[in-house]
């Protein structure tokens, strides 16, 4: 028996190794690794359907497990949405749960871009956010984070179509009278629409950030 044979033997047990003997390099092209079509649930076919209504631009990702808690199930690629007379950029999100697009979409039109046109004289073009899904755990804790399921998106700023940028960070005590009154609405539009509504009232850690997720029963800080 050759040394590859055994080499062969193991990969058809484990079905998924394309390794193949070196003088066999007609049989290593013609071999082709392919996983099965991404086919959404009748709840996820429902859910897409639901957000599709907001006329956010996204694409369904498949299902993945990632070990230690961590996975992306019923997810999407969320690279815009939708305001009410123009589109809304996004930076920085990865995979995000479609429940959690969804409520993101709506807040951003109606919770967002309109309080900006209101409280700041101008329309909002961009939201910028440190990302979505982490595989971590909650700051100072071994339970792992609403980060790690794709179930929360940090939010960091706001660009207006003006060129004003009010970020978190330095907008909510620092800003001008207007611009903390504006991220204090937008705070509490999210607190209507997702579960757990964490910022810079809450703790030192979300003092550049508002954390949005839709677990949770209500909590607003």
């Amino acid at each position: 028996m050759t040394k590859a044979l055994p080499l062969l033997i193991a990969c058809a047990l484990l079905a998924g190794c394309s390794v193949l003997p070196e003088g066999n390099r007609q049989s290593r092209q013609s071999v082709r690794l392919t996983q099965p079509a991404y086919v959404p649930t009748a709840d996820e076919r429902q859910c897409l359907a639901r957000l599709g209504t907001t006329r956010a631009n996204f694409t369904p990702l498949p299902d993945q497990y990632y070990g230690a808690g961590c996975s992306t199930l019923n997810t999407v690629r969320l690279s815009a949405v939708e305001g009410d007379y123009s589109e809304l950029s996004l930076s920085n999100l990865g995979p995000v749960a479609c429940p959690l697009a969804t409520a993101f979409a709506n807040w951003a039109r109606f919770g967002v871009d309109r309080a900006a046109r209101v409280y700041l004289g101008s329309p909002l073009v961009r939201i910028e956010t440190f990302g979505s899904y982490n595989c971590r755990n909650v700051a100072g804790t071994a339970r792992r984070s609403a980060h790690a399921t794709a179930q929360a998106i940090d939010v960091s700023a706001f660009v207006l179509a003006d060129g004003r940028r009010i970020s978190v960070k330095n907008g909510w005590n620092g800003g001008t009278p207007t611009e903390r009154q504006f991220l204090r609405i937008v705070h509490e539009s999210a607190c209507k629409r997702f579960g757990t509504v964490l910022g810079p009232a809450y703790n030192a850690a979300h003092e550049d950030h508002f954390h949005l997720e839709t677990e949770g029963r209500a909590f607003c800080r």
